[in-house]
């Protein structure tokens, strides 16, 4: 499958917003669950809390799921390939690892806090609310580097795929000029 120009410039822009969204949102969560930590305020804590539960509600996981189905769409409709490059490779499982983790460990994690706070309890262990968002963050700007770096090269599919390119260039795949 080849995306054509206009198709493959839309999803590029789908790709990248939905990814500065999700690393945006994931530093408000943070800046959430470090005011619900340090606050002497019950009411300001919950109230932090509430919004960060709101966030991975509503936000999180579509952005989660762009991001994802876009860079899969732009790995499998573009010549970098999903598993030609190592960096594409390296960030389709960082993003499909985070975005499982969104689900099953940080949005559960907020809600769990919320329902504490709410019955006024202080939080058992503060390093379960703000380790989600730190962690989530460091891969979404490791993902960020590896993207416009680009390093590591081929994988051993992309030298393979690239040789078997080159021989159909240089035999009888290319018209010779007269």
């Amino acid at each position: 499958m080849k995306l054509n120009r206009p198709a493959r410039r839309a999803t590029l822009v789908v790709h990248v917003a939905s990814a500065a969204c999700w690393l945006g949102l994931t530093l408000g969560l943070l800046a959430l669950a470090l005011t619900a930590l340090t606050t002497d305020s019950a009411g300001t804590a919950e109230a932090a809390a509430r919004s960060m539960k709101i966030f991975a509600d509503w936000l999180v996981i579509p952005l989660a799921l762009f991001t994802l189905l876009s860079g899969l769409v732009l790995a499998l409709g573009t010549p970098w390939g999903l598993a030609r490059h190592r960096w594409v490779y390296t960030k389709f499982w960082l993003t499909l690892g985070t975005t499982v983790a969104s689900v099953f460990a940080l949005r559960p994690g907020i809600n769990d806090t919320v329902v504490t706070l709410a019955a006024g309890a202080p939080v058992a262990d503060p390093a379960d609310l703000v380790a989600g968002p730190i962690v989530s963050l460091s891969a979404y700007l490791f993902m960020t580097v590896i993207s416009v770096l680009k390093p590591w090269g081929l994988t051993k599919r992309g030298r393979k795929h690239r040789a078997t390119s080159r021989k159909a260039v240089d035999g009888k795949g290319v018209r010779q000029p007269a």
